[in-house]
C-alpha cells in the first residue's frame, strides 16, 4: 500500500512539474552541456540554431565537430562570452534568446486574428506560443495560462526573452508580449492590427502594465 502512495505521489509531482513549469527545448536545458565530440539531436538543434543566426554555414548533421566548435567560438565573442567552445548553460541561453526574438521580429506585420495561432494570422498568445514552439520551447495557449508558467521578473530587471503581461480587455493576464531589449517589447496587438513593436513606456501599456516572467532562465 505504501509503495503504491509512493508511486501515485511521484506520479502527480511529476504531472504538476510538467504543467507548471516551461518546458525547456533540447540542448536548452540548464542540465546539459555540448562539446567536442558529442552527438546526437541535441547536437542538430544547436546547429540548426546556430545556421539560423548566421554564425554556423555547414548543414547540420548531428556531430560537434570542429566547425561546430568554431561557429560556438564566433558566436560567444560576439556575445562577449567565454570563448570555449563549449555550450553551457549561458551560452544555450543567449543563443536560444537570439533565435526566439529573430523569429518574432520576423513575424512583424502579420495580422491580428482573434484565436489566431499561425502566420496567417496570430492573437497575443498565440503569437508568444507560436515563437517559442517554432524554438523547441513548449508553453501553454492562453495569456493568463502563460502567466502562470516561468519566474517572477522585476520590470527594472527585464532582459531579452522575457514576458511582458497587461491587463487590459479583461482582469488578469489578458494581453502578452515577448521583451526585446531598449524598453521594446514585441506583440500581437488587436489595436495595430498587426503584430508590431511598442514601447513599454506607452502610456497604455504602463498603465494596463501586469507583470513579467522569465521563461528562459
Amino acid at each position: 500500500m505504501k509503495r503504491k502512495i509512493l508511486v501515485f505521489l511521484i506520479l502527480f509531482l511529476a504531472v504538476l512539474f510538467a504543467f507548471s513549469a516551461t518546458a525547456f527545448a533540447d540542448y536548452y536545458t540548464g542540465w546539459n552541456t555540448l562539446r567536442y565530440g558529442m552527438s546526437g539531436t541535441e547536437v542538430k538543434n544547436l546547429q540548426n540554431d546556430l545556421k539560423a543566426l548566421n554564425v554556423f554555414g555547414a548543414n547540420p548533421t548531428g556531430y560537434f565537430g570542429s566547425l561546430t566548435k568554431q561557429a560556438v567560438v564566433k558566436y560567444q565573442a560576439v556575445k562577449g562570452l567565454t570563448q570555449d567552445g563549449i555550450v553551457g548553460h549561458k551560452t544555450a541561453r543567449a543563443i536560444k534568446t537570439d533565435c526566439v526574438i529573430k523569429t518574432a521580429k520576423s513575424l512583424q506585420g502579420v495580422p491580428y486574428v482573434w484565436g489566431g495561432s499561425t502566420p496567417s494570422g496570430f492573437d497575443c498568445s498565440g503569437f508568444t506560443q507560436y515563437v517559442m514552439t517554432h524554438n523547441r520551447i513548449t508553453i501553454q495557449r492562453t495569456a493568463a495560462l502563460q502567466y502562470q508558467q516561468g519566474t517572477w521578473v522585476d520590470k527594472s530587471k527585464l532582459i531579452p526573452g522575457d514576458f511582458v503581461f497587461f491587463s487590459t480587455y479583461a482582469a488578469g493576464a489578458s494581453h502578452v508580449g515577448i521583451y526585446i531589449g531598449g524598453g521594446q517589447f514585441i506583440h500581437a496587438s488587436s489595436g495595430a492590427g498587426k503584430v508590431i513593436i511598442s514601447l513599454l513606456s506607452n502610456t497604455y501599456y504602463t498603465q494596463h502594465y501586469l507583470g513579467a516572467k522569465r521563461m528562459l532562465p
